[in-house]
């Protein structure tokens, strides 16, 4: 995909949409007008371990790294660099603002692509992780091909009447294992997702289950498209997580949105070599993504919209917590 980067500044006041719309009510809402107000910069130590440098604002706006282009939200990594002492440069952005309950809905035009050592995800989390959980929209490392829908959690989660039923979302106790599986939809990540030009991935977190649905371009319902969205009329959601022993409010609260790349780390290091594909391109995950930044180029996020929605009232927001996840 070609296109023209136009990057702005990064500064400017948080501007916020309020208007009741059906069951659900526009709570924020983040595009090109106001996204890297309602969004900041996390440029500490990668927490995965990844083989990464997250930098800041404004690092990232003069070196290219973030900005506007194709009237969406570019969010790309260093594609130039040969063997990056600290890691190949990205970005990882988290709202300012976190949440309880609600709709999320995020209309994203391009994913980073499937490469090795690639790690992208758009999740939320909550503080003190992993006490108040975490939900991992779409993930996926190396090659993979479809989304993976991941809850993490202290542990005493377990959910059994859902699409994915699982063993303790807490397991083996730190909440690194998490619940959940891959959509097995080509479509949901990676190329098939940028080769249709995208999709629309929908959040609902209410006492009673958390779901997830995607859209694909062109399947995307007319209520989303509207500013109206109606869940209930959306049909079976592409993961689901209700029932069993989990009291979702006693282990999900106060999350802040995320979006980030990085590399290797936890998993896609650690799964480097399961793929004989990357595994004949280098002996490690650091090497082969410090010698090839050409091959990175495709690895970035063109986001077109986040909303954020509350049903009757019943969603909270509040300020951001101290990054720790």
């Amino acid at each position: 995909m070609s296109f023209t980067r136009n990057f702005v500044g990064l500064s400017g006041l948080l501007s916020l949409a309020a208007q009741a719309q059906g069951a659900y009510t526009i709570q924020d809402s983040y595009d090109t007008t106001n996204f890297f107000d309602g969004f900041e910069f996390f440029n500490g130590p990668d927490p995965t371990l990844g083989y990464v440098q997250y930098v800041d604002a404004v690092t990232a706006n003069s070196t290219g790294l973030a900005g506007y282009a194709n009237n969406g939200i570019y969010l790309g990594v260093d594609y130039e660099t040969q063997n990056p002492a600290a890691g190949r440069a990205s970005v990882r952005l988290t709202t300012k603002n976190a949440y309880t309950h609600g709709l999320i809905i995020a209309d994203i035009a391009h994913m980073p692509a499937p490469v090795c050592g690639s790690w992208p995800a758009f999740w939320s989390f909550g503080p003190s992780w992993p006490s108040s959980g975490e939900i991992d929209i779409i993930e996926g490392v190396n090659q993979q091909d479809s989304t993976s829908i991941t809850l993490h959690t202290s542990s005493g989660c377990q959910f059994s009447e859902d699409s994915f039923s699982s063993q303790d979302c807490g397991t083996p106790g730190d909440g690194t294992t998490g619940c959940g599986s891959s959509t097995g939809n080509t479509q949901s990540y990676g190329s098939g997702f940028n080769d249709n030009g995208g999709g629309v991935y929908a959040l609902q977190w209410t006492s009673d289950a958390i779901k997830v649905f995607f859209f694909p371009r062109g399947s995307v319902p007319s209520d989303i498209d509207a500013g109206n969205p109606d869940p209930s009329t959306w049909g079976n959601p592409t993961a689901s997580f209700s029932g069993g022993s989990c009291d979702i409010d006693a282990h999900f609260a106060n999350h802040n949105i995320v979006f980030d790349t990085t590399f290797c780390g936890q998993w896609a290091g650690k799964v480097f070599g399961d793929d004989p594909t990357c595994a004949a391109k280098a002996s490690t995950c650091e090497e082969y993504v410090g010698n090839n930044p050409a091959d990175f180029q495709d690895v970035y996020w063109l986001i077109n919209y986040v909303k954020v929605f509350n049903e009757d009232g019943n969603a909270k927001r509040s300020i951001a917590r101290p990054f720790s996840a």
